[in-house]
């Protein structure tokens, strides 16, 4: 993730919670656990207010959290009720820790030739069987968008991708779908939504 994004959630951090803490999520965040055993372990990657990962908790899941954000780590703590770790995308360096990845409107702030590193890296921080849930705005604009970086995708878009990030033994697409954005007045914003294996 670029500085310029960074800056912008460090110095916009209240607000963007105000816009996203309260926000129904849990079709997404339901279907995205249908494909966990109760209890699993699950890694909130850029988990922004603490919201996904609150959830889950409450849900009797195993839950850590990160996000590059200082001020979103803060935020994320207090709503969560767990320590979320400061660390930016490329930091992550676990292997087979974790049953499940939510990567909610986090790694579509990075640059399109960066995302298959960061795919390898999610690839091998889940365990064999383990999924990633991902979600990009929909369509193939990439570049600074009202001070933050953004690669939007389409369905081509993303298994491009995610070939380039392992040609031999890419992740499979269990479950895409296309969703209107949740919060208010924002219904006619595209996202696509993806579950991988």
């Amino acid at each position: 993730m670029n500085n310029t994004t960074l800056d912008y959630y460090n110095h916009n951090a209240e607000r963007f919670t105000s816009g996203t803490l309260d926000v129904q999520f849990t079709a997404v965040q339901d279907r995205f656990l249908g494909y966990l055993a109760p209890g699993a372990r699950i890694l909130d990657y850029g988990c922004g207010s603490g919201r996904d990962s609150r959830y889950f908790l409450s849900k009797g899941y195993q839950v850590e959290a990160c996000d590059g954000s200082e001020e979103m780590v803060k935020i994320a703590t207090k709503t969560a009720g767990i320590a979320v770790k400061q660390m930016l995308f490329e930091e992550l360096n676990e292997t087979a820790r974790y049953d499940g990845i939510f990567a909610c409107a986090s790694i579509l702030h990075v640059p399109s030739k960066a995302l298959p590193e960061i795919f390898r890296r999610l690839k091998r921080a889940v365990k064999k069987d383990g999924i990633v849930y991902v979600s990009f705005k929909y369509g193939t604009f990439e570049g600074e968008r009202n001070g933050r970086y953004f690669t939007d995708l389409t369905e081509e878009g993303l298994q491009k991708i995610l070939t380039a990030a392992d040609p031999a033994h890419p992740f499979v697409v269990v479950d895409q779908w296309i969703s209107g954005d949740a919060r208010p007045g924002r219904a006619d914003e595209k996202w696509l939504n993806a579950i991988l294996q």
